[in-house]
């Protein structure tokens, strides 16, 4: 939502808790605003209705969080589901190529597990050590409502070596939602970021990823 919606959002908010007979106040209206301005106001309306003719809890007050949930899932299931898109990708892709997936948390959490290529050198049995650590992560990030600095390509084995040799790559893989996934090549920073590993990103090893497809 933007600042227009504003106005309308916290008229919304406000007929909400009459219909649950709930105190409304400014400083109510500024915890519900900041909880949903990253989503659209169309949806956070729907997500509301539907809470309040839900069989199970609509005869309770909705809390922010219950809208959250409503539109995103908890923490858990999304970064379960962006796990799930990490381990076709490497099985399928391969990490000798680069990708860019349709969420930019994925990039932002591999970079801190040591990068593309490190992942692809993973052996079988490491894979759910890494799935633990790579959802710990995620849903850390999902919880805060935060998507920080975040590279904008998965350097795969071939561009990092092309790289350093001086010549061309191909474009990378895109992963996902096409469109979402330019949007999100275009966001990324190519600064070096805080609280990140890029050695593994950017190393190209000696021999092809195990989990490779």
């Amino acid at each position: 939502m933007i600042d227009k919606d504003r106005k309308q959002f916290f008229a919304l908010i406000a007929d909400v808790h009459a219909f649950y007979r709930r105190d409304f106040s400014p400083f109510v209206g500024n915890i519900w605003w900041q909880a949903m301005q990253v989503y659209d106001f169309a949806a956070v309306s729907d997500a509301l209705n539907r809470h309040c003719v839900n069989p199970d809890n609509g005869q309770f007050a909705p809390m922010p969080a219950d809208i959250v949930r409503m539109l995103q899932g908890s923490t858990a299931d999304t970064a379960l589901a962006a796990w799930a898109k990490v381990d076709r990708a490497v099985r399928y892709a391969g990490t000798h190529v680069s990708v860019v997936f349709d969420d930019p948390l994925i990039h932002r959490v591999l970079t801190e597990m040591g990068g593309w290529v490190a992942l692809g050198m993973k052996e079988e049995k490491e894979w759910p050590f890494l799935k633990n650590e790579f959802v710990t992560r995620y849903r850390g990030y999902r919880a805060r409502s935060e998507v920080p600095e975040y590279p904008p390509t998965l350097i795969g084995i071939v561009e990092s070596g092309n790289s350093n040799a001086g010549f061309k790559s191909q474009p990378p893989i895109l992963i996902g939602d096409a469109i979402k996934a330019q949007q999100v090549m275009l966001a990324g920073s190519m600064q070096p970021l805080i609280a990140m590993t890029s050695a593994g990103q950017l190393a190209a090893p000696a021999s092809a990823p195990r989990l490779a497809g």
